[in-house]
């Protein structure tokens, strides 16, 4: 039941302590499909990415005695951690019949993979680079509004500078934390349109407000461990209910 994976993903604790053994760090992988000619713009990608995760969290193969179901049952009792990789052409073609679900936006694709151990990590992604992810384009602010659906809008925050990769997997936190911002019936709807959702980048002011947002428990925040380019316990995205007006869609 679709209600096996919602409660999974509102209810799940995380944090603890890492393993003793680095091979026994559990990790959600993402590929991002970065091609030399024609490379994907910033906002698509990183869109893509936030639904990629939020849906492999939400898939039936992940309810309760499908396939995905331990993966996703023994990460989320851990401490949540993604790893953003490249791809392009063979590199990309070849990860697509892995474990996982590809999502695109824009003509932009990233695929977000069961989450299992380090060192179990399929040799197909284990030789993905981790760096150089970076690719071109400016994300959307507030002020620009436009679709027809409702979902979800990830807002980045104006103080913290990140790549690309590491963007790519804190929005797609951000995604799975922001189905905690819906009912089991409004998140089965969310789930069956896609995801529907938009990433966009806030101005000071914004950022303010939505943080006044997460303490009144109206929206959802993504608060980074440190173990990558930013402090530990920055609060890196932003998650809230968009209105019709004010979500691009998918």
């Amino acid at each position: 039941m679709f209600s096996d994976s919602y409660t999974r993903l509102v209810g799940y604790v995380g944090g603890g302590e890492d393993p003793a053994d680095p091979a026994h760090v559990l990790a959600m992988q993402m590929v991002l499909q970065i091609e030399k000619v024609d490379p994907p713009n910033k906002h698509g990608l990183l869109v893509a990415a936030a639904r990629a995760a939020v849906l492999v969290c939400l898939d039936e193969c992940g309810e309760h005695g499908g396939p995905w179901a331990a993966g996703l049952d023994e990460w989320c009792d851990a401490r949540i951690r993604k790893i953003a990789r490249r791809a392009r052409g063979k590199q990309w073609r070849d990860v697509q019949n892995l474990w996982g679900v590809t999502a695109e936006h824009d003509g932009c694709r990233a695929r977000a993979f069961v989450p299992g151990r380090v060192g179990d990590v399929d040799q197909r992604i284990r030789k993905l680079q981790i760096g150089g992810t970076d690719v071109d384009g400016e994300l959307p602010g507030g002020e620009e509004q436009a679709g027809d659906v409702d979902g979800l809008c990830l807002w980045l925050n104006p103080g913290v500078e990140m790549s690309v990769g590491k963007s790519a997997a804190q929005v797609g936190h951000a995604s799975m934390l922001g189905a905690e911002l819906f009912t089991l019936g409004q998140a089965q709807v969310w789930y069956d349109a896609g995801c529907p959702l938009d990433v966009r980048q806030a101005d000071a002011a914004r950022w303010a407000r939505l943080r006044d947002a997460v303490a009144a428990g109206t929206a959802s925040a993504v608060r980074d461990a440190g173990f990558t380019e930013v402090a530990p316990g920055s609060m890196t995205v932003i998650a809230e209910r968009a209105s019709t007006a004010s979500v691009r869609g998918v």
